[in-house]
């Protein structure tokens, strides 16, 4: 890995792309930090303690990288554009149109892709709303006004502001998969992951507990490892190309493989079950009302109800995204139509239903996989008094985000290194 990201600086253009990456989320960062207009800075100062802990609060502070407890300018993050991504491919299973434009091809998937952004504007709107009179609340408990002059110009300007920074960090994610390396909408949620890890160091090395404190690095290893060895695994399904006469030369007759991945829908079931378990507490805790903070709390992170809602959609977002994905008959076909087959397999429809069956295979055990590994630390803070700082949907979203990240640096190193048969 380290020659990877050493080769990759001496290489012009990636250089620049890394160098764009970087310029971007540290433009991400730099907002996480900037105040929106209308807010006392001395006030937030004294609700912070809301937006720590294992709260839901804390946990949507963890995703948009401490902007939430701040008030920033980007304080809602990128977790609407995630929403409405979820929203909208959950669509494209029940609305004819939707599904239409998604077998369209780039023209179908750029219209999508509009929708998204709409209904995200539409999100954050609302989100932004609600966080404002979120902060009063807060405001008001701690005796100091949060919001200076709660008026409507100044509830419009907070609330367009928020709105305008997740409109803004969905355009420089989308900048970052044009122009930079890797997918910028991930990489701004691992951005924000990341900006936390100081804090989860000095949490572990000040922790009361001796056991927990020499036990926490090799437990830390340990499930990386295990992320990293499941996320690398595949099944390679053998392919033999029939030899075809082009002309008065004849070409084909090799073999090779298709990989199939234990995980192949990666960390994005991971982000769309912790985006729908968030809901309910965010909603609970935007309306000021007893039976709203019970709902609040009964979903919390740490409640049984959050692991296991977490972990069935976890398994069922890992079936769903596997599907869309990956198509066992339209790959059938195109082994057909180019003269590939797998041995002892007939081409056609048997070769469809084998690769269904053998996708479902895999995936089953990399959706529990995922699971165990995003409710694991939820389970041992219940159980024990330890303190782990990151849960496990954050590790694996870190790691996964990681990994691709490196497969596509490889890749650009790959095309541009190559030596061809000329030298």
């Amino acid at each position: 890995m380290l020659r990877t990201i050493s080769s990759a600086f001496t290489v012009p253009e990636i250089r620049r792309k890394l160098a764009f990456t970087a310029a971007m989320l540290a433009l991400y960062r730099l907002g996480s930090h900037i105040p929106v207009p209308g807010i006392d800075t001395q006030a937030v100062e004294d609700i912070q303690q809301n937006f720590s802990g294992s709260n839901i609060l804390g946990f949507l502070n963890l995703f948009s990288g401490g902007g939430l407890q701040r008030v920033a300018i980007f304080a809602l993050g990128i977790m609407p554009y995630i929403t409405a991504s979820i929203i909208l491919q959950l669509m494209t299973v029940v609305v004819p149109t939707l599904e239409k434009l998604q077998k369209e091809g780039e023209v179908g998937q750029a219209r999508i892709t509009q929708y998204t952004r709409y209904l995200t504007v539409g999100l954050a709107l609302g989100q932004s709303i609600g966080y404002v009179f979120l902060f009063r609340s807060f405001g008001q408990s701690a005796g100091s006004p949060v919001v200076e002059n709660f008026n409507g110009p100044t509830v419009f300007m907070i609330v367009i502001s928020l709105t305008a920074g997740t409109v803004l960090l969905m355009w420089l994610g989308e900048l970052i998969t044009q122009r930079g390396i890797g997918n910028g909408i991930s990489l701004m949620i691992f951005a924000s992951i990341a900006a936390g890890i100081p804090n989860g160091v000095q949490a572990w090395w000040t922790s009361p507990d001796p056991v927990f404190k020499v036990m926490m690095p090799f437990i830390a290893l340990a499930i990386i490892a295990a992320i990293v060895f499941v996320q690398e695994g595949q099944r390679r399904i053998p392919i033999q190309y029939a030899k075809r006469v082009i002309g008065r030369r004849m070409s084909g007759g090799g073999q090779t493989y298709l990989p199939l991945r234990v995980n192949m829908a990666g960390v994005i079931p991971v982000i769309f079950a912790a985006s729908i378990m968030a809901f309910p507490p965010t909603v609970g805790q935007l309306i000021n009302s007893p039976w709203a903070r019970d709902v609040a709390a009964f979903f919390g992170p740490n409640g049984w109800a959050y692991i296991v809602g977490e972990t069935i959609f976890i398994i069922l977002f890992t079936y769903f995204y596997t599907a869309v994905t990956f198509n066992p008959v339209d790959q059938a076909d195109n082994l057909k139509k180019y003269g590939g087959f797998i041995p002892g397999v007939r081409p056609g429809r048997p070769t469809a239903e084998f690769l269904d069956r053998i996708l479902a295979r895999l995936t089953f055990p990399g959706a529990l996989f995922l699971a165990s590994v995003a409710a694991l630390p939820t389970i041992l803070i219940n159980q024990t008094s330890a303190n782990f700082f990151f849960g496990g949907t954050s590790i694996l979203i870190v790691i996964g985000v990681a990994l691709d990240t490196m497969k596509q640096l490889e890749a650009q190193l790959m095309m541009r290194n190559y030596e061809g048969f000329l030298k």
